[in-house]
């Protein structure tokens, strides 16, 4: 058989593969949209990350490659977000405007399938959930090299909204322009941006002033309107604003990675691998941390962070953002928290939800 002869049937095989999977697809939909309706019927949310980390759990453990694990999650990210949107529209608020890496961790989380709110602030997306206009809203929380995002943990004290998932995002800052200048007269980006290029920058460019900006995709958009002017953003920045690369991945710290939490109305059902995030304020007594915690570690129950932020009450008075494994549901967690309620001067669950992956 002749090497071309043999590449028409190849081809012709991954046609017929394609054909199938076209239909399987199709099918999938059509049974999303059964499941829709009677989600409808019950008043449920469209969005379920229970059932969705079930699915990517079990698609998971079942691969056997040669497509990777990160590979078969983008596809059937994808896939999902199909049929979620034929079982109704999802409306998600992210810090804007286009080419924000609060955008990306949207689309990990919900895929393309989703119309997109962009706001012109954290406490905007906070803002836009809260009163409906968008089911969702998307908040970076932790950054593994600056630690806590501060104006997230204040918006999450006294939000109605619960944290329903989280996603981990590896964040990889380019430093961009529009020019051709080799010195430029500024460099805009976000200010936790900023900070994580801190060294970088100032090895780089030590008399270049920083200019914070309310994200590094509107960095992106100052640096494309001034050319004197370079930004902090993401290489997808750079397309959405045309915009050059001057340098990639310029991160002070390897690995640099952002947690981000899912809004919403409430939190899902457990799942079996969970966490519960909340916050506390401990008493004046003496020991009172100790106490707090205390019932924590006679449950075995492992933190999986706990940071601490001053209070906007009083002088030298702090609430702790606590991350811990399992669900508020959990019997466990249930009689830990009701301790920690009875110790401590405020608490606040907010939300329990499935582990990132």
């Amino acid at each position: 058989m002749t090497d071309q002869k043999n590449l028409e049937l190849l081809r012709g095989r991954i046609n017929r593969i394609d054909d199938q999977l076209l239909e399987l697809i199709n099918e999938r939909v059509r049974t999303a949209v059964e499941i829709g309706a009677g989600k409808a019927s019950r008043g449920e949310t469209v969005y379920r990350p229970e059932r969705e980390a079930e699915i990517f759990g079990r698609l998971l453990e079942r691969n056997q490659g040669p497509v990777s694990d990160e590979g078969v999650r983008n596809i059937f990210t994808e896939i999902v977000s199909c049929a979620r949107s034929a079982e109704g529209p999802i409306r998600v608020a992210a810090l804007g405007p286009r080419g924000t890496f609060s955008e990306q961790a949207v689309h990990k989380v919900f895929g393309r399938q989703i119309t997109l709110v962009e706001a012109g602030s954290i406490k905007e997306v906070f803002r836009l959930t809260e009163v409906g206009d968008a089911q969702f809203g998307v908040v970076p929380v932790e950054n593994s090299s600056e630690g806590g995002v501060n104006a997230t943990l204040d918006l999450l004290v006294d939000t109605p909204l619960q944290v329903c998932n989280e996603v981990e995002l590896r964040v990889k800052h380019c430093l961009l322009s529009g020019g051709h200048q080799d010195t430029p007269r500024e460099v805009a980006g976000h200010e936790q941006a900023l900070a994580q290029c801190r060294n970088w920058l100032l090895s780089h460019y030590p008399e270049v002033a920083l200019n914070p900006k309310a994200s590094t995709a509107q960095a992106a958009q100052v640096a494309a309107e001034n050319p004197g002017i370079m930004a902090v953003a993401s290489a997808e920045a750079a397309s959405v604003y045309g915009l050059e690369i001057i340098a990639s991945d310029i991160a002070d710290v390897p690995g640099n990675t952002t947690r981000f939490q899912v809004l919403a109305k409430s939190s899902p059902p457990r799942t079996g691998r969970d966490k519960t995030s909340l916050v506390a304020a401990s008493s004046d007594d003496s020991g009172s941390l100790l106490q707090l915690l205390q019932p924590l570690a006679e449950a075995r129950i492992s933190m999986t962070r706990i940071e601490s932020r001053p209070t906007r009450s009083g002088l030298w008075k702090y609430l702790f953002f606590i991350d811990l494994e399992g669900h508020a549901d959990d019997p466990q967690v249930r009689q830990a928290l009701a301790d920690i309620d009875e110790a401590s001067a405020f608490l606040r669950i907010l939300g329990s939800y499935p582990r990132a992956s």
